[in-house]
């Protein structure tokens, strides 16, 4: 379970009170460092503060003694900056006459760089690979963390590569992307109205749902029963479709019977959706304030969620996610910050606040957990970036709670010793 948190106040913020609930909740840290500059009145110079540096290794939610259940990982931008071999020898001198005719050096080429600007769905494919739809670029990332660990300059080990349109594929409002357990990548265009399919190696295969959707947003595979969710926040439902021969196989829910109804399995423009271990799916009901759940044959289950603008409530949820554990993710983002509930709706734990720093978030909307229990959230501020984090297991945090108490245990007092002390004093 979710360890108890404390309080932390942010920088050039009102203090922010940490939300407990129950033996389950996290504290949020906010880390808005904001630098002003500063004048210097005997010189009149204008001096900028240095940023501090942020030591990410102890960015943890909840803050120690407690046992950490989310630990930073890293941010993903986009292509890392080519790494040049030094410049050997001195530089050639030019004479007079060279100067005069204008002779210079050859300026070398700018390192041109893809990077995030507008990235909203994620997902994550058998090998760890981190995939991202940017709908500004065009183009799907592929982020492979392990070739980035392992790079020494070499151009075999590239962390980045992307399925781009025009080159690749035919894009035109790419918007969200899914994976199955083949490696089968999916990738919604909001404005084709389509699902393209790629198959493992990323080569284009098919494209289908033009004849059905209407405004498509993220879609969900379900590797065990073959079904892939998407969500259309034009007709306020789920599209289900078999995931091999992509035949649409139902629908869930619909719009309300009239404006402002929120019936349970009605929606107001669904955006995300998500898959459990048993078939279940979860839907972001954005403009309704809830998340929706059904089962694998399309049926109502339960909802959760309201209106609101502090952790425990909704603004504007976006990306949804289930962990190992069954717990519930949800990234909110008016209030930028991620949510953790059960399956009840109960609030376990919240972290996040405004800003570009790590553990910040400005817009986030894509989310998804990995087999690795690594937690990836998109944000589409300028430019854009991933946030990657890991999550502490039930089964490992009950571990590391047993291994700190029994380092925390102290021996038993004798007898005699005991009797000496107070009732107060009395070790138990």
């Amino acid at each position: 379970m979710f360890g108890r948190g404390t309080s932390s106040a942010g920088i050039g913020k009102a203090a922010v009170n940490c939300l407990l609930i129950g033996s389950m909740a996290i504290c949020l840290i906010p880390h808005a460092y904001a630098q002003k500059k500063k004048k210097d009145k005997q010189k009149g110079q204008e001096t900028v503060a240095v940023k501090p540096q942020i030591d990410t290794s102890k960015l943890v939610w909840p803050s120690p003694p407690d046992v950490a259940r989310i630990r930073w990982v890293t941010a993903l931008e986009g292509e890392p900056p080519k790494t040049e071999a030094p410049a050997t020898g001195k530089k050639k001198k030019h004479s007079w006459m060279d100067r005069i005719a204008g002779v210079q050096d050859a300026v070398p080429k700018k390192d041109v760089r893809f990077r995030l600007v507008q990235p909203y769905g994620v997902a994550v494919d058998s090998k760890g690979r981190i995939y991202a739809a940017d709908t500004y670029v065009g183009a799907i990332f592929v982020f492979d963390l392990k070739n980035e660990l392992n790079q020494s300059g070499s151009q075999d080990l590239n962390p980045v590569s992307m399925i781009a349109n025009g080159k690749d594929a035919q894009f035109k409002g790419l918007i969200g992307v899914a994976v199955d357990d083949n490696d089968r990548l999916f990738a919604v265009d909001v404005l084709l109205r389509t699902i393209s399919v790629f198959d493992a190696n990323h080569k284009f295969e098919t494209s289908f749902g033009s004849d059905v959707l209407v405004q498509p947003n993220c879609a969900a595979i379900d590797t065990e029963n073959r079904f892939l969710y998407v969500t259309d926040a034009a007709k306020n439902n789920v599209a289900v479709f078999d995931a091999d021969s992509y035949k649409l196989l139902r629908t869930i829910g619909g719009p309300p019977k009239k404006e402002g109804d929120d019936e349970p399995g009605t929606f107001a423009r669904p955006t995300y959706v998500a898959v459990d271990h048993d078939g279940n799916v979860y839907v972001t009901d954005t403009l309704n304030s809830r998340i929706q759940i059904f089962d694998a044959d399309g049926q109502f289950i339960s909802t959760f969620g309201r209106a609101g603008d502090r952790p425990g409530f909704f603004s504007r949820p976006k990306g949804v996610a289930v962990d190992g554990d069954g717990h519930v993710w949800v990234a909110d983002s008016a209030q930028d910050n991620v949510q953790v509930y059960d399956r009840s709706g109960q609030l376990l734990a919240f972290f996040g606040d405004h800003g570009p720093f790590p553990g910040e978030f400005i817009l986030p909307t894509g989310l998804t957990i990995d087999k690795q229990n690594r937690v990836i959230v998109a944000e589409q501020h300028f430019p854009g970036r991933l946030q990657v984090f890991r999550y502490v297991t039930d089964a490992e945090a009950a571990a590391e709670k047993g291994k700190d108490g029994k380092s925390e245990e102290k021996p038993a007092a004798k007898p005699a010793e005991q009797a000496a002390k107070s009732p107060g004093e009395v070790q138990k």
